[in-house]
């Protein structure tokens, strides 16, 4: 069996990307470890359980990665959060500051509004339709 483990998003700061994953969208941090050339490897999942797909955080090395930072889909949603509770976790975000760019949307597919996270990328948080 395969699957897809991790998807590097770059990012500016380890210590505000972790913040804002963990605190502001929910994420588990799952591992942050030195490594020799001074980077770290810095993984987070989304839930509780920190199962499935996660995100390797890698701060950005020269101009090229630098300005992709914010904008590694080109401007189109990137990255997709599922929920078992679209209510609960739109409000907690809101509370926490994340913006969002549009009031939900009752799609046949499910509920879903598009926010940003602290560099800018687009995501879509999700509860699919039963």
């Amino acid at each position: 069996m395969s699957r897809i483990a991790l998807v590097t998003l770059v990012v500016d700061d380890y210590d505000e990307a972790i913040r804002h994953y963990t605190q502001a969208l929910g994420f588990q941090l799952v591992e942050d470890a030195p490594r020799p050339d001074g980077s770290r490897w810095v993984v987070v999942r989304p839930g509780a359980g920190a199962e499935g797909a996660g995100l390797l955080l890698a701060r950005a090395k020269g101009e090229a990665q630098r300005a992709r930072i914010g904008d590694q889909t080109g401007g189109r949603v990137g990255f997709f959060l599922h929920t078992d509770d679209f209510a609960r976790d739109h409000a907690r975000m809101l509370a926490a500051g994340v913006v969002f760019l549009e009031e939900p949307r009752h799609e046949p597919y499910g509920s879903v509004a598009v926010f940003q996270d602290l560099y800018g990328n687009r995501w879509d948080l999700l509860q699919p339709a039963a």
